[in-house]
């Protein structure tokens, strides 16, 4: 049987940078994101990219991609740094969203933009599954530039699925193992660091981009963490409910390739030496990524809380990230007083999954005492089963039905990196859920 080469399962990696011309653009099969051109090339049959530059250019907004509303540069942080960590849960800045906020998380969402883009997607190179550029100009030949960062490691993640013996013959995106699906880096211009308020260190993932990453996916049942938790501090005496999470998750966390170590000792190395050049700074540690690399992000600041005794102030941001673990798992990351945002779209299905959660929000506003009476006992059994998955941190919900930009909302475009951006940058509150100047536009 002939193998062909399975397509990423979150498209991210089809950004278009703004330099990118219309004869660029028509030779790509799909596009999230474009800049609005000046003379759209003429072809006999419109195509939908074509259809797409039209309505732009009758728009009167411009939709370059540089004068999006990341003029976080322009937003001081300063001492309100912590606040905007989540020190007090976000209280007041979501709803409305704050404009300082929205810089931050559209400033956080670039970086994770940096790590699709730099991650060689093309299964027929001989560096498939690398990063594409050193650490040294990372930034910059990803369209991210005078970020004030410096990257200071790549970080790569393994399966742990047991192949057999036929994949050392099947095609290399087939028997891939290991990975770049991130990297990390430390806030060292000082401008910046004055801007921000302390110095920062940022830990970046992209989402699913392997075959093994698919299965790993699909390994949803959840496990024990075996990572130590004796130094969680004041940790509640009466807490029963063990710690457990997705078992797919936790073995690209956890699993060594060969001689190459694993995503969590690198992390835990890398993190280590970096207190140790900065002991005695104000440091924040920021953990941000995309589906995957949501989980990925959440596992991380669970790790490191549990294996550093004194770690800086420790903040999730997420984008379209799967559940990760159970209510004893949340618990942990509460009692650590780890920050998570959680920046959700209603209509992505990747957010609902794995396994089921019970929402307030959710149970009907049913008339029959009956139906409301068997809803509440349900919810209550759940909460006291361990293997039921539970949401972690606050929520910065979206929908991809608020974008008058957005013309498509199937599965894979309501997952998109881009449309989370995008849908950041439009959100104004639950009353007003999408500006008019907003800059970003997707097909």
């Amino acid at each position: 049987m002939k193998l062909t080469p399975m397509k990423p399962l979150y498209p991210s990696q089809t950004l278009v940078p703004t330099s990118t011309t219309i004869n660029n653009v028509k030779k790509l099969e799909s596009i999230t994101m474009i800049n609005q051109p000046s003379k759209p090339h003429k072809i006999k049959k419109p195509h939908k990219i074509e259809k797409t530059i039209n309505k732009l250019e009758n728009s009167n907004l411009s939709s370059s991609s540089s004068s999006l509303s990341l003029c976080w540069r322009s937003k001081k942080v300063g001492k309100r740094w912590m606040e905007y960590q989540g020190v007090n849960k976000w209280e007041g800045l979501l709803d409305p969203l704050d404009d300082t906020l929205r810089a931050e998380i559209l400033r956080y969402g670039q970086f994770v933009s940096v790590a699709y883009k730099s991650f060689e997607f093309d299964p027929s190179s001989p560096s498939y599954g690398s990063c594409k550029f050193p650490k040294t100009t990372l930034f910059d030949k990803c369209g991210f530039p005078n970020t004030g960062y410096k990257v200071t490691k790549h970080l790569h993640a393994t399966s742990g699925i047991d192949l057999p013996r036929w994949v050392n013959k099947a095609p290399t995106w087939v028997s891939t193992q290991s990975s770049c699906i991130g990297y990390v880096a430390v806030c060292e211009n000082k401008e910046e660091i004055k801007r921000l308020g302390r110095r920062d260190i940022v830990i970046a993932y992209r989402g699913t981009a392997t075959c093994l990453e698919w299965l790993e996916n699909l390994r949803a049942t959840l496990t024990h963490l075996p990572m130590p938790c004796k130094r969680l501090r004041n940790f509640p005496k009466d807490q029963t409910t063990p710690p457990m999470v997705e078992t797919g998750f936790l073995s690209l966390y956890t699993s060594p390739c060969n001689s190459t170590i694993s995503l969590q000792h690198i992390l835990r190395q890398e993190i280590h030496q970096i207190l140790q050049t900065y002991a005695g700074e104000p440091l924040s540690l920021t953990v941000t990524g995309h589906s995957l690399g949501a989980a990925l992000a959440t596992l991380t600041a669970y790790d490191l809380n549990t294996t550093f005794l004194r770690l800086p102030m420790t903040t999730v941001l997420s984008f379209g990230g799967p559940r990760v673990g159970n209510r004893g798992f949340r618990e942990h990351m509460e009692n650590q007083g780890i920050k998570v945002l959680r920046v959700v779209n209603s209509d992505d299905v990747v957010t609902k999954v794995p396994g089921f959660v019970f929402h307030e929000g959710c149970v009907a506003r049913s008339q029959s005492v009956h139906v409301s009476g068997v809803q509440k006992w349900m919810k209550k059994m759940m909460e006291k089963e361990e293997r039921v998955y539970a949401e972690v941190g606050e929520e910065l919900r979206l929908c991809s039905r608020d974008s008058p930009y957005l013309r498509s909302t199937d599965v894979a475009t309501c997952h998109e990196l881009n449309t989370y951006l995008h849908l950041v940058d439009g959100f104004v509150s639950s009353k007003c859920p999408f500006r008019a100047t907003a800059k970003r536009f997707i097909t």
